[in-house]
């Protein structure tokens, strides 16, 4: 660090005297002598040319300050395909699950899959104990085709005494009828003929009457019977059965409680029990996953819901996998999560090697909405002051940064959409523009070059070339100075 020294006046004075000495070329006057006229004028002159060249010296030193450039990085503003992304933590979840809980309690039997084993739906995975069970269901059975039986017997059986004797009443009736009908039809042929007084066929004619009321009446008390007694039999007769049919269902559904089989296509993740052990009343005894396809469950802002729908696409990004899986959204929940306050959001992928694991934690990458042909610039050439307004520096042909308002769009990865304020093909300071005055004059470095050569490694000379090029460039630098 640079110090100046204190000087006394009487310093000061000699100092200028010598100093004016050597410039006009005169001699220091003797102690107790007035300097001439000339003298003095010389004096003056000499001390004028000094204070001109030191103003002289501060101002080319100020300018110069002016004139120098900072360095930034600098890009155009293009057109690309900008994607609104919503992201969100989740959860994998498999597209069906069965936890098969036995509904009878009874010690395990055999078991006819392992954790691991592929299975089908309707597949025996297990049998627990049912001895009693085939029992009882045997003897349900038995007891339902006795019942069966006897429904058949009775319903093709003769008809009850009472129905018997009413339809004999009801026959012997209808003979008396007919014959009666007969007697008046060839008595009423007589009397025409003139062979027959019209007492004898009146008589009949009454005869004929008193047959028909009492065939009618024989037919009505018939049906009757027919319609109320042949009914309630039936019906003690079904319901017999029915009840014999009721428990034998039971007993062959008991029967089949004992016998745990696969709702579902799938694989068998959890088997905690051995064969003969008894399981705890509402544990699982298998569980079943479906892995062909896993959802992914998401719950996201509201905000962020709004701009989702379902069919969008989706990628699922899971730790240690080389990259995402493709997925669709399958649901967005109508309502609120009334805890968090928060959507549910489902991402369906498919699953064909399994290697997707339910319970595995994944980010999920929701593409919302699609711009061709969006006006982007890097995000960092992007500047949010405090109110929210976004400004970016943009270099004029002059190479001075000047501040411009701008309204921004869509933000994706390391670029910004550009709604308004900033045309194509204008350069902004990609880096280097916070705290940056306005109108300051910059010196654009070519960032772009170096992140190609970083990118290109064949084009990237070796060490060796490096150090080569780096002494030549000493050495003439050496012959510059030189």
């Amino acid at each position: 660090m640079n110090t100046q020294k204190l000087l006394s006046p009487k310093t000061i004075r000699e100092d200028v005297r010598d100093f004016a000495s050597v410039v006009t070329g005169l001699r220091p006057v003797p102690a107790g002598q007035s300097p001439t006229t000339t003298q003095l004028s010389r004096i003056a002159i000499s001390i004028l040319l000094v204070s001109a060249i030191a103003i002289l010296s501060v101002g080319c030193s100020k300018e110069k300050t002016e004139e120098a450039a900072v360095p930034v990085t600098a890009a155009n503003a293009q057109k690309a395909t900008v994607q609104r992304v919503v992201t969100a933590d989740a959860v994998l979840f498999p597209l069906q699950q069965a936890a098969l809980v036995p509904k009878i309690s009874a010690p395990v039997k055999q078991f006819y899959a392992n954790r691991g084993s592929k299975v089908r739906k309707g597949q025996l995975l297990a049998v627990l104990e049912n001895s009693d069970l085939a029992a009882a269901k045997e003897e349900n059975k038995g007891a339902f085709e006795q019942a069966e039986a006897t429904y058949v017997r009775s319903t093709a059986a003769g008809l009850p005494e009472e129905i018997q004797k009413a339809t004999s009443d009801a026959q012997s009736a209808k003979e008396m009828f007919d014959a009666q009908q007969k007697v008046y039809d060839s008595r009423q042929e007589l009397f025409k003929q003139g062979a027959m007084p019209r007492k004898d066929l009146d008589q009949a004619g009454v005869s004929l009457t008193q047959a028909r009321a009492q065939y009618e009446l024989a037919k009505r008390h018939l049906d009757s019977l027919n319609a109320v007694v042949k009914q309630q039999e039936t019906k003690g007769f079904e319901g017999q059965l029915s009840s014999a049919r009721g428990k034998y269902l039971g007993a062959q559904a008991q029967f089949g409680y004992s016998e745990i089989r696969s709702p579902i296509d799938g694989v068998v993740t959890d088997r905690p029990l051995y064969p003969g052990e008894m399981p705890s009343a509402g544990v699982p005894l298998i569980t079943v996953m479906d892995l062909s396809r896993v959802i992914a469950h998401a719950h996201i802002p509201q905000k962020d819901a709004f701009l989702l729908k379902v069919g969008d696409q989706a990628t699922i990004d899971v730790s240690g996998m080389d990259k995402p899986t493709e997925g669709k959204v399958t649901l967005v929940s109508p309502a609120l999560d009334p805890n968090s306050t928060t959507v549910e959001v489902w991402v369906q992928a498919k699953n064909p090697d399994q290697t997707l694991k339910p319970g595995t934690s994944v980010r999920l990458s929701m593409v919302s909405e699609t711009v061709p042909d969006a006006l982007v610039v890097p995000a960092s050439a992007v500047l949010t002051a405090a109110d929210g307004s976004a400004t970016v520096m943009v270099i004029g042909s002059d190479q001075h940064a000047r501040q411009l308002a701008v309204k921004v769009g869509i933000r994706q990865d390391e670029n910004v959409q550009i709604l308004d304020g900033l045309k194509e093909g204008q350069t902004v300071v990609a880096s280097g523009a916070y705290g940056l005055p306005d109108n300051t004059k910059v010196s654009v470095e070519a960032a772009k070059e170096k992140e190609t050569e970083t990118e290109k490694g064949s084009d990237k000379p070796s060490a060796g070339e490096e150090s080569s090029s780096s002494s030549s460039k000493d050495s003439s630098k050496e012959k510059n100075s030189k």
